[in-house]
Order: structure tokens, then C-alpha cells, then sequence
């Protein structure tokens, strides 16, 4: 039970959407669109979120969307991490996703929620960091196409009303060989603690990660270490290690130390899964 009252809307198109969510900001309610709806419920109950009127988007055909298009893979941002798990159209990604909450949570977890949530893992926001994808967004001047890698700095950077449709993603980054782990301090329960992805692409490692900041990253300057072929596999750590975005996260979870221990460990792992080579 949320400890306010709002209005509820179910809108059947984008147009709808976005008109209602304009009204309604004009009127002073702070409007949410809510797809699964656990962030604002869980956030509501700590009295960290609030607003007097829920925009339900579920019912959007939009954002449903599970489809090829020729060489892309189209996926609604509306769509269940369960059913993305389930589905597998996009390997990388179910992998990802079925690790994200427990099962009972990501039938409500939907794609968009957990890529523009404001808990700080974000994890399924990783394989669209690797795959150069484009997120399609609805907002008060019409529906855009834009890089997800452009727009994504820390969170998806979206103006007031927009809404997110669509990612989409090409078939080469869908089917690439690929490596993901997630890493928690307690085994399989708890928050995680690092989760890493890693796709090799015409020769070239791309790596992603989410823990260890507080929002999910991909670095060039990571990269360029880890495809150092000239530097020995530590030393390509080592680097990798040197350049990373701050502030490293030190909370109950796990200490900064710790998680930079995880981290070079992980990315032995992805030199091993895609070379052969380790430190040792």
C-alpha cells in the first residue's frame, strides 16, 4: 500500500501518453508512467517517490514489441524481463536479464523500468551499451530514433514527458559470441555485487559493467587496454583497472577494494573466455 493517493490513466497510444502526461504536469500532479510499477512502489513505501497520477502504458501494442525488422531486433521497452529471458531472441541479453531480482520480480520488471530506473545497477542496460543499439522515444514533438550510447550518461538522459518505446538492436551485435557474469558477495542471494558483459566484435573485446559505480558503464579507455595485445594479460588488466570511471562504490555490499578484486578477476575471465590468456 503506497502512503498517497493518485489518479490512474490507461492510455491505448503514445499520442495518448504523452498528451495526458503534458495535462497533468500542467496541472502540478507529477505524473509517472508506470509500466510494472515495482520501482514506484517499492520507492513510494521509503517515501522517496511520489506522485497524484499514474500513467499505466502496459496496454501500448508499442511497447510490446518482440520482432525482427530485417536486421534489427526491435524490443518494447513495456516487455517483461521474463519473457526477454524466455524468449532468447537476444542471447546476451535473456542471459542478463534472468539474473536480474527473482523470478516472482521480473515478471513485473519490464525492460524500460529497469534501464531507466533510478537504483543504480541498471543491469540490462549492459548489452545495449555493447551493441551501439538505438532507442526509439515518444515525447511532445513526435517520436526520435537516437544512439543508446549517446544518450545513456550514467542514466538515460530523456527531456520531461518523454517516454521510452523501443530498443533496437543489429543482428551482428545479437548473434556475436558473448560473456556475462554476475558476482554477488552472499552466493546467490543479496544484491549483486559486479555484473560484467563482454561481446568480441570484428576482433575487438567491448566490456560493460554494473556495481561498480553507481550506474552501469562502458569505457574506451577500459577497452583500449584490454585490446592491447602488445601488454601481457596482467599488464592489459592493470591498465584496464587504472582508467575506470569514479567514484568506485564502498557501501554493506562490498568494499571498493573488494569490488576492484572482483572486477580484475572478471576481466581475467573475459581474456580467457575470448583469447585463452590469463594473468598467470
Amino acid at each position: 500500500m503506497l502512503p498517497f493517493d493518485f489518479d490512474y490513466y490507461k492510455p491505448i497510444s503514445l499520442e495518448e501518453a504523452v498528451q495526458l502526461y503534458h495535462k497533468l504536469d500542467h496541472q502540478g500532479k507529477q505524473p509517472v508512467y508506470f509500466s510494472g510499477g515495482t520501482e514506484l512502489i517499492t520507492l513510494g513505501r521509503l517515501n522517496l517517490a511520489y506522485t497524484e497520477a499514474v500513467i499505466d502504458i502496459k496496454g501500448i501494442l508499442d511497447l510490446q514489441a518482440v520482432e525482427w525488422s530485417e536486421d534489427q531486433l526491435f524490443l518494447g521497452s513495456g516487455v517483461s524481463l521474463t519473457k526477454i529471458a524466455d524468449a532468447n531472441v537476444f542471447p546476451l541479453l535473456s542471459q542478463v536479464a534472468s539474473g536480474i531480482a527473482d523470478h516472482t520480480a521480473r515478471e513485473k520488471i519490464t525492460l524500460g523500468g529497469n534501464v531507466c530506473a533510478r537504483i543504480f545497477y541498471r543491469e540490462a542496460a549492459l548489452p545495449f551499451l555493447l551493441g551501439g543499439s538505438q532507442v526509439v522515444i515518444a515525447g511532445p514533438k513526435g517520436v526520435r530514433q537516437a544512439s543508446f550510447n549517446k544518450l545513456f550518461s550514467e542514466q538515460l538522459q530523456l527531456d520531461k514527458g518523454e517516454l521510452v518505446v523501443q530498443f533496437v538492436t543489429d543482428r551482428k551485435i545479437v548473434e556475436a559470441p558473448f560473456f556475462a557474469v554476475k558476482r554477488r558477495q552472499q552466493w546467490e542471494i543479496g544484491y549483486p555485487l559486479i555484473t560484467i558483459a563482454a561481446v568480441k566484435i570484428n576482433g575487438e573485446l567491448r566490456v560493460s559493467v554494473s556495481g561498480l559505480c553507481p550506474f552501469p558503464f562502458r569505457s574506451t579507455e577500459v577497452e583500449a587496454f584490454l585490446n592491447n595485445r602488445i601488454l601481457s594479460a596482467a599488464e592489459r588488466i592493470k591498465g584496464a583497472l587504472e582508467v575506470l570511471p569514479g567514484p568506485i562504490l564502498d557501501d554493506v555490499e562490498g568494499s571498493a577494494d573488494y569490488r576492484l578484486f572482483v572486477l580484475g578477476n572478471l576481466l581475467e575471465d573475459v581474456l580467457m573466455q575470448f583469447e585463452g590468456v590469463g594473468r598467470v
